[in-house]
């Protein structure tokens, strides 16, 4: 691995691809395509920074083909019928080649009496979570991270964040990127472009996700014009951390997977009135059943409660979650963890075929960025860990397989606008930005929330333009116009649906028996 900042040196670089992103998708491309090529990738933050590393559940995988059927079944069934049954079959077929691969890259699943120890979540029929305890993110982001760091061919812009992609009639070439450190905008060319950038639940108020879930790959794709899929199922995680101090610390389904029940304030279970299989239905019902009660009662949160099982066991089983919670004063030995849903996956975005190819020729887009349709209208979980490690695989295979193209030289793009001298009207619009999101294009929706929504959107959508248009772009400023240009489009994706289905949940399409919050 060489980090560097240096355009000079770089120049010296003909990268067969520019990876932007540095979750589990980016790193699991860089390496499959470091066996031959040359590669750049480019990371907001510090290497593995992403929201890959924050997935405490596992990797939903089957090995023998009957376990295979019945994942399959389960995957269609969590994504309402609405999913690519095609991509779904192949995805989940390649779990043996997945969790194979992430062995010989050192990482080790929990096993008991030498096989493997399997999770359930919710909307699984058997346990078929592969899994380090609760930190399994970060266990495999933390050794792919080891192994890249030993690729010379691998070239690390950290800090740096993409602009926009350079696209001609050949398709996709090149990507602008800026330097934080010294705020210079250079332009870098290869044969194909990854987009591996994670999703964008930070459109929301309230997510579980990094602050880098900003969309910025959605966002440049759609600026791009390439086709994009699905963006009206955003997925809701059921169990946050419901605390004043604590942010985005979510609450793992394996939780509930081994017997948390969740409860209203005064201990009452309210999951057997929306589902026959109580805490272990979809999230999708899960969260909406959630804010139904929430809002039916007034309260401010509700209760997952595992205490009931040994305390030994929650702790050895569950260490990270044991802790965090023990720092804001819940022993949940004891008590029940507070938790309230918030914005967890992009189960939609950047359409693309079972090689990770985009409707732009030579663009590619792995991961939450992407629509393969393996989720369908609601993502099964656990599923996206494995969505990130095969179609890094066959998205790598295949840049591999097409002819390099002659590519420029990477430049310096000249400057001449002002720096942002004016952050309170950034910080504005991205809180306007994403309270409209949740308080009208949340969890359940109206006709009449997406319409005032969309008027909404369009006046952020000005304001934002004008001030890129205006001023040398920073960091806040790029996110800021990307989460406006996906939000923008999440809502027009909500006003086209005629139907309820997994995550969208329109009230005024709503059947009686429904909980509508």
């Amino acid at each position: 691995m060489i980090i560097t900042d240096s355009i000079d040196y770089m120049k010296e670089i003909q990268p067969i691809c520019v990876i932007v992103g540095s979750g589990l998708s980016g790193l699991v491309t860089a390496l499959e395509l470091a066996k031959q090529h040359d590669v750049i990738l480019i990371t907001k933050n510090a290497l593995g920074d992403g929201a890959s590393r924050y997935a405490q559940g596992g990797i939903a995988a089957s090995i023998d083909p009957c376990a295979q059927k019945k994942h399959i079944e389960d995957t269609l069934n969590a994504g309402a019928h609405h999913n690519d049954t095609q991509h779904v079959s192949s995805i989940i077929e390649a779990s043996a080649s997945a969790i194979e691969w992430l062995e010989t890259h050192d990482i080790r699943f929990a096993t008991h009496n030498g096989a493997p120890c399997l999770h359930q979540e919710g909307g699984h029929q058997e346990r078929r979570i592969y899994h380090t305890g609760d930190t399994t993110g970060a266990s495999i982001i933390h050794e792919l991270k080891r192994h890249v760091s030993s690729k010379p061919n691998i070239t690390i812009l950290e800090n740096h964040i993409a602009i926009d992609l350079v696209v001609d009639d050949q398709g996709a070439t090149g990507i602008d990127v800026l330097d934080e450190s010294t705020q210079q905008i250079s332009r870098l060319f290869a044969s194909s472009i990854c987009l591996a950038t994670g999703g964008a639940s930070k459109v929301y108020l309230y997510a579980s996700n990094p602050e880098t879930a900003s969309g910025d790959g959605l966002a440049m794709a759609m600026r791009a014009h390439a086709e994009m899929s699905d963006l009206a199922f955003n997925q809701f995680h059921p169990t946050c951390l419901y605390h004043p101090k604590c942010s985005s610390f979510l609450i793992t389904e394996a939780l509930r997977g081994e017997g948390a029940k969740l409860v209203l304030p005064d201990g009452t279970r309210f999951m057997h009135r929306f589902h026959p299989d109580e805490e272990l239905a979809p999230r999708d019902i899960v969260a909406r059943a959630i804010d139904s009660e929430m809002k039916r009662l007034g309260i401010t949160n509700v209760y997952l409660d595992i205490s009931h099982r040994d305390a030994n066991w929650i702790k050895e089983s569950f260490p990270n979650i044991y802790d965090t919670c023990r720092q804001y004063g819940i022993d949940i030995t004891e008590a029940p963890i507070p938790v309230v849903p918030a914005a967890h996956y992009t189960c939609g975005g950047i359409k693309t075929n079972a090689h990770g190819q985009t409707s732009i020729p030579n663009l590619y887009a792995i991961g939450e960025v992407a629509c393969t349709g393996l989720h369908g209208a609601n993502r099964l979980a656990s599923n996206s860990l494995l969505e990130c490690v095969v179609m890094a695989r066959n998205a790598a295979q295949l840049i591999t397989q097409q002819p390099q193209t002659h590519r420029q030289q990477h430049q310096h793009l000249t400057q001449k606008k002002p720096n942002v001298n004016q952050g309170i009207i950034v910080q504005h619009t991205w809180e306007s930005c994403r309270h409209l999101m949740w308080n009208y294009v949340g969890i359940v929706k109206s006709n009449e929330r997406l319409h005032y929504a969309h008027d909404a959107i369009c006046l952020l959508e000005k304001e934002i333009t004008q001030t890129f248009e205006r001023y040398h772009p920073n960091r806040a400023l790029i996110e800021c116009r990307n989460l406006i240009a996906v939000a923008k489009a999440m809502i027009h994706a909500a006003q086209k649906e005629t139907k309820n289905k997994g995550l969208h949940f329109n009230q005024d399409l709503v059947k009686k028996t429904e909980p509508t919050g």
